[in-house]
């Protein structure tokens, strides 16, 4: 009993030191990113292993979501005869929301998984205290170009899987609720607006930080060996997604008030 109280009297001091942690990581890759040398190549590298190899999980989530946002919504309107306002609700949740959330996700899942794992396992085996050895910095050389390609990549495959979502609801409206192909395109192009697509973009930005840094961090102080990789590749998801529903609310909240004065 003692031993619980303990443990749980140590979960604030955890979680301020986690995010005090990350923070500071954050800030030693602004003030780095600017010095020379630009590791250009390993950037593209991870542009590729992060971005382009998660696009298949991506692309096949987003047109499930969208197809079955499509049947949801057409269900229930049908029985008010709101059938024509499909179009419009499914491709404008698509884009605000679910197409940058969902994309996200995803991403946290299999990069975040893997850019703790990696750095964690180059801890565990003194490669990182090899490349300070040799005077490199590890944030410069292993952290900023991950970062880097998650913040550069990340909005372009939400902008993929926002095409695709509305493609998957566009072919359920189609073939499933009776609605005609002109009339379902022209109902998507009045509704969307292009501040819902600069939405998508900022939100996708900022959750490209909320999966790599925390990764970064929980990869770079990882301890107790072998063990401690699977501890912190589990740590990193967890954070990401918890970061990326959060800081959602708050971005939402900021978008509705700037652009759609709500």
């Amino acid at each position: 009993m003692k031993g619980l109280l303990l443990n749980l009297g140590s979960l604030p001091f955890a979680f301020f030191n986690t995010i005090g942690g990350i923070s500071r990581l954050f800030g030693q890759i602004i003030n780095e990113i600017k010095l020379r040398p630009f590791y250009g190549n390993l950037f593209v590298e991870q542009l590729y292993l992060l971005c382009i190899r998660s696009q298949n999980l991506v692309f096949v989530t987003a047109i499930s979501t969208g197809a079955v946002m499509a049947m949801q919504f057409g269900l229930g309107l049908e029985k008010f005869g709101g059938k024509p306002y499909i179009p419009g609700i499914v491709s404008t949740s698509i884009v605000r929301e679910l197409g940058p959330v969902f994309a996200s996700l995803v991403v946290a899942g299999r990069v975040g998984a893997g850019i703790a794992s990696e750095i964690g396992s180059m801890v565990v085996t003194q490669q990182i205290d090899a490349i300070r050895a040799l005077g490199t910095s590890p944030i410069k050389k292993i952290v900023i170009p991950r970062v880097l390609a998650l913040f550069v990549g990340l909005p372009v495959l939400s902008l993929f899987a926002i095409t695709l979502g509305i493609f998957g609801g566009y072919l359920i409206g189609i073939t499933q609720l009776g609605l005609d192909g002109g009339f379902y395109y022209a109902k998507v192009v009045e509704f969307l607006k292009l501040h819902d697509y600069l939405m998508s973009i900022g939100k996708t930005a900022f959750f490209s930080f909320c999966i790599s840094v925390p990764a970064c961090y929980y990869g770079l102080n990882v301890s107790n060996g072998t063990k401690g990789v699977g501890i912190a590749t589990t740590k990193a998801v967890v954070t990401g997604s918890i970061l990326i529903f959060l800081s959602d609310f708050v971005l939402t909240k900021l978008f509705l008030f700037f652009i759609y004065k709500v």
